[in-house]
């Protein structure tokens, strides 16, 4: 089992910025891809960014690229999301994942493990 631990959401103003972390206990995790999702009520989950924990390979969602960036600090067991220039389109609850693979998977269902997620709010 892998548990995972949200925290740094909030509410800010467009072109704001925000740093997500995801705390991950329980297993190694040196054969996972973490993943940061996001969801607004009556849409589907929407993948935003990946990482495999070696940290040698990223993917980005469209939306972001060049505003988000996925990091991870093995020493702590915490995948980080930094969100710059933030929209109002980015208001969501935003989920970590892990999955033990090799390759990034942006399907949600490609993923075992979820934290309760945390809500960012960006006003205009």
């Amino acid at each position: 089992q892998v548990q995972l631990v949200e925290s740094g959401g909030g509410s800010v103003q467009a072109g704001g910025s925000l740093r997500l972390s995801c705390a991950a206990s329980g297993r190694t995790l040196s054969s996972y891809v973490m993943g940061w999702f996001r969801q607004v009520p009556g849409k589907e989950r929407e993948f935003v960014a990946a990482i495999r924990w070696s940290g040698r390979s990223m993917s980005y969602a469209d939306s972001v690229k060049g505003r988000f960036t996925i990091s991870r600090d093995s020493a702590k067991n915490t995948v980080y999301l930094q969100m710059n220039s933030l929209k109002p389109e980015d208001t969501a609850v935003y989920r970590c994942a892990a999955a033990a693979m090799f390759l990034i998977a942006t399907d949600p269902s490609r993923y075992d493990y979820w934290g309760q997620g945390t809500q960012v709010t960006v006003s205009s």
